[in-house]
């Protein structure tokens, strides 16, 4: 059975498809019979304060304005099923709240409305009709009251909103616009920088997590790391399984210890391992092989993790592969030591592959001398790096993306940023340029880290990193057997 992912996108009416019987007179008489009303015992929820807060920031940061910042729609996957919902990430980082088709309205000051859809009411057919709505569909929703109650902020019906947006002046007026067509041609765009104005200023506010976010974080990195020993306990030394059994393991641990799995998971062996973004996941996992697992647990506050480890399958390095290996780590750890308030973002990634290029010069393969290499006209390193050394991470995998160039690659680290440590050495198979036994060998090593007041906390440092080290845990962890989530 499968719901219409929104109205006017299934074939019949009311949130009705056209398979659906034609109700009679008297059952839809009697369906709106005999029902017994109740109420949600609801209590504010703790981290009401901290959304509070930011609403507030945003508010002051356009003084006189009304701001609309939409959560968005549920998208059709095929006919009348949807894509499981997820609200956009700046809607719920200022009301944490999840439901789809709801709109925060800020107005100048400050006072903040959530207009959203309340349960189905019992005097229509809605609640056993509507399968985009029905509450015998979908389950029960909060009331108006509930949800305030829960949210610390005035709730309203979704209906009331077209005549507050229709009164606005569009030149005092900022949308978050892209994610509710609706909203978007209720208010007319000004400028289009006025708008992006809004999305940045939303982004910078999110580059510093409060105590709530990093403990948030620390939730679904250690969910994470469950998850990789999920993984590790399935992972057979002696035979081949498919990348798809990894992505599965892992996605049960996501959805038990959390929302969901924060990104598509990649699940790269042998040569797959050397595609940055290989997500087809439909490959063998082959003794001798090394295995990329690049995957982050996304918690139930929808704060996300992301880590990589790459693990030799059977159980130890080769001698090739270790080598690879302990450039990256090296890499990494320089990364580590150089973090810290004051940095430049691009100097951390400067330190990294600094020392990537070093480990392709001492292998013979970098064509020139890593100074050379290094300059901005050049960079010829990146023919096996491909990417920079992270990026920041919060309630989306690529945090704070709308941000200004100043403020993020441009600028400094501050204390209770939160970023990824990420170098990683690629070897395509059909590379002319590296000798034989290291093409199709893809190695990344990932961390979360806390950027802290004198240098940085790795939160992610449940994993292993050295390779003796994941040599030791793969085999401790092939030795316990797979566990349950529990």
């Amino acid at each position: 059975m499968a719901v219409a992912s929104q109205p006017g996108q299934n074939s019949g009416s009311e949130g009705t498809e056209s398979h659906d019987p034609a109700y009679p007179a008297k059952f839809l008489e009697f369906m709106r019979t005999g029902w017994r009303d109740t109420e949600l015992a609801v209590t504010l929820a703790p981290e009401a304060s901290n959304y509070a807060q930011r609403r507030a920031a945003v508010a002051a940061a356009f003084p006189g304005e009304t701001l609309i910042i939409p959560s968005g729609h549920e998208m059709v996957r095929a006919n009348d099923t949807a894509f499981p919902f997820r609200p956009g990430s700046d809607f719920v980082y200022l009301t944490g709240e999840h439901e789809p088709e709801s709109v925060l309205v800020l107005r100048p000051g400050g006072a903040a409305t959530l207009y959203m859809r309340p349960r189905s009411p019992r005097d229509t057919d809605e609640f056993f009709k509507d399968r985009v709505y029905g509450e015998l569909w979908i389950g029960r929703r909060h009331t108006l009251k509930e949800k305030s109650a829960e949210l610390g902020i005035e709730c309203a019906h979704l209906d009331e909103l077209w005549a507050i947006l229709d009164d606005l002046a569009p030149a005092r007026a900022r949308v978050l616009r892209g994610f509710d067509k609706r909203v978007d041609q209720a208010v007319r765009q000004v400028t289009a920088e006025r708008d992006d104005e809004l999305a940045a200023v939303i982004s910078e506010l999110k580059l510093v997590k409060d105590a709530w976010e990093i403990a948030q974080l620390q939730d679904a990195i250690d969910a994470t790391v469950r998850g990789f020993e999920d993984v590790a306990r399935i992972l057979p030394a002696d035979r081949a399984v498919s990348e798809r059994l990894v992505e599965g393991i892992f996605g049960l641990r996501a959805r038990h210890d959390g929302n969901g799995v924060g990104y598509s998971s990649i699940v790269g062996a042998g040569s797959h391992a050397a595609i940055l973004h290989w997500i087809r996941n439909d490959g063998q996992i082959t003794p001798g092989d090394l295995l990329l697992a690049d995957m982050g647990v996304e918690g139930r506050n929808l704060y996300t993790a992301d880590v990589t480890r790459t693990l030799p399958v059977s159980g130890r390095f080769t001698k090739a592969q270790r080598d690879i290996y302990d450039i990256v780590y090296a890499s990494q750890e320089a990364g580590m030591d150089y973090i810290k308030p004051g940095v430049k973002f691009l100097d951390v990634h400067q330190v990294c592959m600094r020392v990537l290029a070093e480990g392709l010069h001492g292998l013979g393969i970098l064509p020139v001398s890593v100074d050379e290499a290094m300059e901005k006209d050049s960079v010829l390193y990146r023919r096996w790096t491909l990417h920079g050394f992270g990026h920041m991470l919060g309630i989306d995998v690529h945090d704070c993306a709308g941000a200004r160039p100043e403020k993020y690659r441009d600028g400094t680290l501050e204390e209770g940023y939160v970023l990824t440590n990420e170098p990683g050495l690629y070897f395509q198979p059909e590379d002319e340029l590296v000798p034989a036994e290291l093409r199709g060998v893809g190695v990344r090593i990932e961390d979360d880290v806390l950027v802290t007041a004198d240098g940085c906390k790795i939160l992610s440092d449940g994993l292993p990193r050295k390779a003796d080290d994941v040599e030791t845990w793969l085999g401790t962890q092939r030795s316990l057997g797979l566990r349950l989530p529990g």
